[in-house]
Parts: C-alpha cells; structure tokens; sequence
C-alpha cells in the first residue's frame, strides 16, 4: 500500500542495490520521492534503476572517494533542484576474527567506506539543505546507516564497530549542529539482517554457515536476525517528513540486545 508521504521529495540513496538500499529505494518510489541512487556495482545499479520510475538519477561511484559525495548533491540539484532526504546506506562488512588478525588494508578500506564515506556524504548534503532552509525554511533530513555495533562492543568486529561508533559520533554532532538550521539527523543501528552483508560475515567467520549464524544470533534476544523489511520499516520512519521533531537519535533495531 503506498501513502504518498514522500510525494514531491527528492531522496538520495546509496549503497541503494543492496539489501536495505534497493528495498529503501523501490518504497519512497512507492510513496511518490523523486530518486538520486548510487552503488559501487554498476551491473545491479543498472538493474535497479530499470525497475524504478522514469527520471531516476543513478551514479556509479565508492563512497570512499569524496568525489562521489559531491557529484550526487550537484545532481540532486542541478536535476531536480533541491535535496530532501539522504540515507547514506552504503558500507561493507570485515572479517569476523580478533583484533590482532584484522589485516591493516582491510582496517584502512573499513574506515574510508564506513566512516570517512558517511563523513563525505554528510559534509556535501547538508550545505544545500542548509541553503534550501535559508531560501525557503525548509531543509532536509539524513539517515546514516549505523549498526548496533556501533552501540556497544562487538567481538570479533573491532575494526566495523569503530567505524560504526564514529557514525553514531557524526550523527549526533551534525545533529546537534544543525537543529536549528531546518536538518534533521538520525542514525538507524540494526544488528544483523538478511542482507548479503551478513552473508558475508558468515563466509568470513570460517565455520559452517549453521554455527556461524548461531554465533551471529547468540546475543539476540529474538535469537534470529532481522528481515530486510523490518529495518526498512525505520528507516522511512526516521526519513518521514511528518516526523519533524526527532534528531540526533540512533534507533536500534535489533531484536532486544540493546534491552539486557
């Protein structure tokens, strides 16, 4: 069922052929937004964008390059003239080992994608929401994609929960920042879902794929991991204009963990 809440709004995705990303981007087409879409995999961006509305922006592109996070606002602007919503989904998994064993050119790769790819996000989308809020009072909302890994420890993701815990640090900041500017800013934490991040956590682990989803799951109180859907759901929550008053918040979604 659609609701037409964000009819008219123009809405920057990335990571947008992923899991959370192309479910994100098939419901605001839904629901009436207008679509700057971004992933690194130029093969199902393209098949994304086929099955989205006519007039889709798609930019292939690393978030760890600042050039991409540019480039996207000027489309947004330069295409449909103003940006509204930007859910900076993109980011990739590590390999499920201690510390010690996290090679450094993965730690380094984590970081640029995880963290430094929401920063440059971030420091390009709200200038022109800034703009948009001095010209007319209106500016916009961001959704990182964080994790709740970024909440608490997580073993055996040292390197992904430290890029995570500097989303929840950028989130908070930029929201803090900018509450007054007409720019709402919130994070969504999930714990693992039934996206191919976690399928590749699961290679990662080394075990069978049945051991490695339990030790995944072991800490959940729900003990199962979340449906592509349910975190969705918080997502368009977060991004919903009607929800006006809310910022600086991390919405964990993740089956009771942040409970105990």
């Amino acid at each position: 069922m659609t609701t037409g809440r964000f009819e008219g709004r123009v809405a920057l995705v990335t990571g947008a052929a992923g899991g959370f990303g192309r479910r994100v981007c098939e419901r605001l087409a839904d629901d009436g937004a207008k679509l700057v879409i971004s992933d690194i995999d130029q093969s199902a961006l393209d098949e994304l964008r086929a099955t989205l509305p006519e007039g889709t922006v798609a930019v292939t592109g690393n978030v760890a390059e600042e050039e991409l996070s540019e480039r996207l606002v000027k489309e947004a602007g330069r295409r449909f003239g103003r940006l509204d919503i930007a859910i900076n989904n993109a980011g990739i998994a590590q390999s499920f080992v201690k510390l010690p064993q996290v090679p450094s050119d993965e730690a380094r790769r984590i970081i640029d994608i995880d963290l430094m790819g929401v920063f440059y996000a971030m420091k390009h989308q709200i200038p022109l929401m800034e703009k948009q809020f001095r010209k007319a009072g209106s500016g916009g909302t961001i959704v990182n994609i964080a994790s709740v890994a970024g909440l608490v420890g997580a073993a055996r993701l040292s390197v992904y929960a430290a890029a995570k815990h500097g989303v929840v640090g950028l989130t908070r900041s930029a929201a803090a920042e900018y509450a007054s500017r007409g720019i709402r800013v919130n994070a969504v934490c999930p714990s693992f879902a039934r996206t191919n991040m976690v399928g590749d956590f699961v290679k990662m682990a080394g075990t069978p794929a049945d051991e490695a989803l339990s030790d995944l799951t072991r800490g959940v109180p729900m003990k199962r991991v979340a449906e592509v859907d349910e975190v969705v759901e918080v997502i368009l929550f977060a991004a919903d204009p009607r929800n006006s008053f809310m910022t600086g918040h991390c919405l964990s979604v993740d089956g009771g963990i942040m409970a105990i």
